[in-house]
């Protein structure tokens, strides 16, 4: 009998990001690019985790995956850094697509108030938003 192969978070991950822009979003993943900020003054940035590989049985097949992907809502006042959390929530409210998965839907697992960046020039506000997501093999 052939072993599992573990799942991969990638595939999550590609699918999170093609839903985020897919609500219009513009979208990092790690960080802004040369990690300065430029216009658009909105903007999201994924933070992923490796994910683990859970047990489907006790037969310990790992081919279940959970993982959990930070959204950082950026904007350049508080309404806008609000507004990007609300298109997140909005984009991340239905299962992701990913092939060969079966996928939950995202559970929004909120995150802390609005804070204001003082360290870049002009200042930005940010809310960092977490959503746990679960996949199965299809």
């Amino acid at each position: 009998m052939p072993v599992p192969v573990p799942p991969d978070v990638l595939p999550l991950l590609d699918a999170a990001q093609a839903a985020l822009e897919g609500a219009g979003l513009t979208v990092y993943v790690g960080g802004v690019p040369g990690g300065r900020w430029t216009p658009p003054d909105k903007f999201a940035v994924l933070y992923p985790d490796p994910g683990m590989a859970v047990r489907e049985s006790l037969a310990d097949k790992r081919t279940d995956l959970e993982t959990t992907l930070q959204v950082t809502c950026v904007g350049g006042d508080v309404v806008r850094a609000l507004w990007v959390a609300g298109r997140v929530r909005q984009a991340l409210a239905a299962p992701l697509t990913v092939e060969g998965r079966a996928c939950w839907p995202p559970e929004d697992l909120g995150g802390p108030p609005v804070q204001r960046d003082d360290d870049v020039t002009p200042p930005l506000w940010y809310v960092p938003v977490q959503y746990r997501i679960r996949s199965t093999p299809a």
